[in-house]
């Protein structure tokens, strides 16, 4: 495509998810890009971008008088705002996007403050912005505009040589809610859990395996990313926020049943859990099918361990290393919760999984579809000591999350996460590394399930 033939592209917001959207067009070959931010950083933006075809702009008026298509990269909490602000100044005809987290907020504010002479067609990259967009979901969410603007919106995208899927505004809010709401809630009330119990979980010696690698390093991988990126969706989403109340609700049952040691109670609902979540669907033939586990073994995950390496000794049904066992509290908590609300999360994996949503469905199944290691941590949790401190902290966690989002407290929600950031923040860069790498590894090295 000639100079003459692309569409101006404006981009409204340069964050850390607005800057990957700036470099990805960049790399594929866009010349008429034209992005703004707010007054403050536009000298830093002009600086960052000089050597290159993307002109940085004063405001959104500005972006949004000559761009045929404009991307809205702003956290869903302030997007009605900015819209307002700048929306009256689309360019007659243009194609009009936004790429939050939660799009209820989004499709309201595109609703009303634009022009009915612009089209709507929403998009959203789910992965945060260290993220490789390869192979990664990029929902497109055809509002209204005929399917041509449709087709420009995939040219545009191309480069980020993503998996493209069609959803309406309601169906993402669902689909999101479904692979996202439990599994923050999850590592962000792990992260909680430790900060409280003031220790780095890798140096206690109790975390050790490939269970506990995965854990430890998608959570400080969550805590090195924005706050605001998890509270959109979860405060403004209605679907997060039932789930978030459930988790909570789930983890504090189960941990009841615990501390009473009422065993018979415990495995009746783990295993009731286990039946619905991952062994529901069945062939024609009434067999249950079979799936290329997620997860690897213990002894590949090791290798991404932030703390010393385990010792690993082998038995005929699994792969145990020599650390305490655990009740995976956490784990249990999140299947139990997906069995409650009747969610069936294999059904959502190929088509809109989040790389941490894809890594924890994988830990859990790596956990649950193993008889022997699932009994393990049944055991573990009704007669081991040895995590009953740090279980308390998680329900109590868990709990704090959720009276956070059902509060809808944003300044709440940011203390919580900065908090805990902080605590972690001297780990971030190799967390954010090593993160990277087991997701490469787990995506590229899975083999199938015998």
């Amino acid at each position: 495509m000639s100079d003459e033939e692309q569409p101006a592209i404006g981009l409204i917001g340069m964050g850390d998810m607005g800057r990957m959207y700036a470099k990805r067009l960049l790399l594929g070959g866009w010349k008429n890009i034209y992005a703004c931010d707010r007054p403050e950083k536009f000298e830093a933006l002009k600086e960052e971008f000089k050597d290159t075809p993307l002109t940085i702009l004063p405001s959104g008026h500005h972006v949004s008088r000559i761009a045929d298509f404009i991307l809205y990269s702003v956290e869903a909490e302030f997007i009605d705002k900015v819209v307002a602000e700048f929306g009256p100044s689309t360019k007659f005809n243009a194609v009009v996007s936004g790429q939050t987290s939660v799009k209820a907020p989004e499709r309201a504010a595109f609703e009303k403050h634009l022009p009915e002479d612009v089209y709507i067609i929403s998009v959203h990259s789910l992965h945060g912005p260290s993220v490789n967009p390869e192979g990664q979901p990029l929902v497109i969410i055809q509002h209204r505009a005929p399917d041509e603007k449709v087709r420009m919106v995939e040219r545009i995208f191309a480069s980020f040589k993503s998996h493209y899927v069609y959803l309406s505004y309601e169906e993402h809010d669902s689909v999101t809610a479904n692979t996202q709401a439990v599994t923050h809630a999850a590592f962000l009330s792990m992260g909680s859990a430790w900060h409280s119990s003031a220790a780095y979980p890798w140096e206690s010696g109790r975390y050790q395996g490939g269970i506990e690698t995965v854990k430890i390093n998608i959570a400080l991988r969550i805590y090195a990313n924005k706050w605001h990126v998890y509270a959109g969706l979860a405060i403004l989403n209605p679907s997060a926020r039932i789930q978030i109340n459930q988790y909570a609700k789930s983890t504090t049952e189960l941990f009841k049943l615990m501390v009473h040691g009422n065993g018979e109670e415990l495995r009746k609902r783990v295993w009731e859990a286990r039946e619905s979540v991952f062994f529901s669907e069945v062939e024609e033939t009434g067999e249950r099918k079979k799936r290329t586990p997620i997860l690897l073994s213990d002894k590949i995950l090791d290798q991404f361990s932030l703390g010393p390496k385990p010792s690993t000794t082998s038995s005929p049904s699994s792969s145990t290393t020599s650390a305490p066992r655990n009740s995976h509290l956490s784990l249990l908590a999140m299947v139990d919760c997906w069995h409650v609300l009747g969610i069936q999360p294999f059904e959502h994996l190929s088509l809109a999984a989040t790389p941490l949503f894809r890594m924890w469905i994988g830990v859990a199944e790596y956990l649950f579809r193993d008889e022997a290691r699932l009994e393990e941590a049944v055991c573990a949790a009704l007669e081991d000591k040895e995590h009953r401190s740090d279980d308390v902290e998680f329900v109590v966690a868990s709990r704090g999350w959720s009276q956070c989002v059902e509060f809808g407290s944003w300044e709440m929600y940011r203390e919580r996460f900065e908090r805990t950031a902080a605590f972690f923040s001297p780990r971030f860069e190799e967390a954010t590394r090593v993160g990277s790498e087991m997701i490469k590894t787990i995506s590229a090295s899975a083999t199938p399930q015998a």
